[in-house]
């Protein structure tokens, strides 16, 4: 089973990178920016929520997207391992992430920081 973290800069490749070594494993790549857009698209209560922020300029609430993560996570595919891209992003999401695995009884295996050049 692995769970994985992902983090670096804007254009550092987390995405391509992501896909590469969650295609590597045979776990789900999870994105908030895919999971906002999904939820979006099938205007989920939580979706219509986050359109409704982004809409007006504004940014989601912890709340709204730890709620689509966690609907994510209990997806069948996602069950035995995952790589998150893009979350957490606040303190409030990594608590909420350790409440999550910890209700499952599990702990990330890794994280992965790419490190680029700001040029």
């Amino acid at each position: 089973m692995k769970r994985l973290l992902i983090m670096g800069r804007p254009g550092s490749g987390k995405g391509s990178q992501a896909a590469n070594v969650a295609q590597r494993y045979g776990i789900p790549a999870v994105s908030t920016g895919d999971l906002f857009r999904a939820n979006m698209a099938a205007r989920t209560p939580l979706g219509l929520e986050a359109k409704a922020h982004v809409d007006s300029g504004g940014y989601v609430p912890d709340s709204v997207t730890n709620g689509m993560l966690r609907a994510r996570l209990d997806e069948d595919d996602a069950r035995h391992g995952f790589l998150l891209d893009g979350y957490p992003r606040t303190l409030a999401q990594v608590d909420f992430l350790d409440e999550v695995l910890a209700a499952q009884g599990a702990k990330l295996d890794r994280v992965i920081e790419l490190v680029v050049d700001r040029e």
